[in-house]
C-alpha cells in the first residue's frame, strides 16, 4: 500500500458543494487522510464544519493563516492543501501555503487575473512545490483515451474543433431571488469581486477550453468572442460564443451558456482531423466515438474493447457500470498522490503525470481575459 498523503483543506465547509466533492474524491482510492482544515472564512462556521467532518480539535483552525502557522511547526504536518474557496481567495491562500513549502491542490479557475497567475507560477517554481489544478474532466478515462489518439496521430493533422458547455440553472435571476434571500452558489459566481471578470466563461467556459488544449495539445493564436448577460441586472456574462484560431492551422468554436433551458451539464467536444474524428459528451462519459474517414463510426467503451491502456489505468469498474464525475476528480487526486510520492523519493518526472498544472491555470485566465477584450471591441480578433 502506497504511503497515505496527509491532506489539509481550506474552504468547503457547511453549504459548500465543491468541498464535499474534493473530500470524497480524495478518499476513493484510499490515498489521502484529511487531517486539518480551515473550512470557512467565518471562524465559528469553520470550527463547526471541521467538527462535523471529524477533524481533531487541535487541527481544526479558525482561518488559513492560523492553519499555516500551526502546521508548519508540526513534525506530522500536512503534505498538501486543497483550496476549495470562492475564486477570489485562490491566489492569497495558495501563495501563503507555497511560501511555507506546502504542495497545493486548487480548484479552478486559478486566480482573478494574469498578474496573480504569473505570481503563482513563479512561487511554485521558486519553492519547488507541486501545484495541481482540478480541471476534473481531464480525469475521465475516455478523455485520456482521446488525448492519446490525438497525440499518437490517429486523427492526422487536426482541422476543426467544436466544444460546448451548456447549463440552464441561471436562466432566472437566482442570485437575487427574494423568496430565499438569494442562492449562495449563484451569488458568488455572478459577483465580479468574488468570481473575477468572467461569469459563465470563467465558471464553465474554461472547462471547454481546457479540454481542447488538454486533448489536442494545440496552441491558441487568436480569439474572437461575444459575451452576453441576458438576465437583466446580472453583472457577469451568462452566455459566450467564441471562435479560435490555432497556431497549427486548426479552427475552433466554443459555446458556453448557463441560460439554456433543458441543459444540465452538457459538456461536449468534437475533434476532426485529416484522417479521423472524435466525439465525447460528459453526460454520457463512458463512451468515446472514433470515426476513420470512409469507415463506420466506432464506439469505444470505457474499460472495453478498443480502449487504450492510458484510459484503462484510470478505470475502476467493468464497462456498463456508470463511472464519472467523482471518479474524474479522484483520478486527479490519485495522479497527485503518485507525484507527491515520486517527489519524496526524488524520482518525480512531470511527463509521468497527467494532472493539470498551475501553467494550465494561467492559460485558462488568459483565455478569459482575451475573450473579454475581444467582446469589448465588438468581437474583433485578439492575439492570444
Amino acid at each position: 500500500m502506497p504511503q497515505k498523503i496527509r491532506l489539509g483543506m481550506v474552504g468547503g465547509g457547511q453549504g459548500a458543494f465543491i468541498g464535499a466533492v474534493h473530500r470524497i474524491a480524495s478518499r476513493i482510492d484510499d490515498r489521502y487522510e484529511l487531517l486539518a482544515g480551515a473550512f470557512s472564512s467565518n471562524a465559528e462556521k469553520a470550527i463547526t464544519s471541521g467538527q462535523e467532518i471529524g477533524i481533531d480539535e487541535d487541527r481544526n483552525y479558525k482561518n488559513f493563516n492560523e492553519m499555516i502557522e500551526a502546521e508548519s511547526s508540526r513534525e506530522d504536518k500536512i503534505d498538501a492543501v486543497a483550496i476549495v474557496t470562492p475564486n477570489h481567495m485562490h491566489h492569497p491562500i495558495a501563495m501563503a501555503f507555497m511560501n511555507k513549502g506546502f504542495n497545493v491542490i486548487c480548484d479552478k479557475p486559478l486566480a482573478m487575473n494574469l498578474r496573480q497567475c504569473e505570481e503563482l507560477v513563479q512561487s511554485k517554481q521558486h519553492n519547488d512545490v507541486l501545484f495541481a489544478l482540478t480541471h476534473n474532466y481531464t480525469g475521465y478515462p475516455m478523455i485520456r483515451n482521446a488525448r492519446a489518439l490525438c497525440h499518437n496521430g490517429d486523427l492526422g493533422k487536426i482541422r476543426v474543433i467544436q466544444a460546448e458547455y451548456a447549463q440552464d440553472w441561471l436562466t432566472e435571476d437566482l442570485e437575487n431571488k427574494i423568496n430565499d434571500g438569494g442562492n449562495k452558489q449563484a451569488s458568488w459566481r455572478t459577483d465580479p469581486n468574488q468570481s473575477g471578470a468572467g461569469g459563465c466563461i470563467g465558471d464553465i467556459g474554461t472547462h471547454a477550453y481546457n479540454l481542447i488544449r488538454y486533448v489536442t495539445g494545440l496552441d491558441t493564436q487568436q480569439i474572437s468572442a461575444e459575451l452576453t448577460s441576458f438576465v437583466p441586472g446580472r453583472n457577469l456574462d451568462d452566455n459566450a460564443q467564441i471562435s479560435l484560431r490555432f497556431k497549427e492551422g486548426a479552427k475552433g468554436t466554443i459555446w458556453s451558456s448557463q441560460i439554456a433551458p433543458g441543459n444540465e451539464n452538457h459538456l461536449q467536444i468534437r475533434i476532426y482531423g485529416e484522417q479521423a474524428g472524435l466525439e465525447w459528451c460528459q453526460e454520457d462519459p463512458n463512451y468515446l466515438y472514433f470515426t476513420k474517414y470512409g469507415e463506420p463510426k466506432q464506439k469505444i467503451t470505457r474499460g472495453g474493447a478498443g480502449a487504450l491502456n492510458v484510459s484503462n489505468e484510470v478505470t475502476r469498474i467493468p464497462p456498463g457500470h456508470p463511472e464519472g464525475y467523482l471518479e474524474g476528480f479522484a483520478n486527479i487526486y490519485t495522479d497527485v498522490a503518485n507525484a507527491l510520492i515520486d517527489k519524496k523519493n526524488g524520482t518525480f518526472n512531470p511527463d509521468n503525470h497527467q494532472f493539470p498544472s498551475v501553467e494550465d491555470g494561467l492559460e485558462g485566465i488568459k483565455f478569459i481575459e482575451r475573450s473579454i477584450a475581444s467582446s469589448s471591441s465588438n468581437s474583433s480578433w485578439v492575439n492570444f
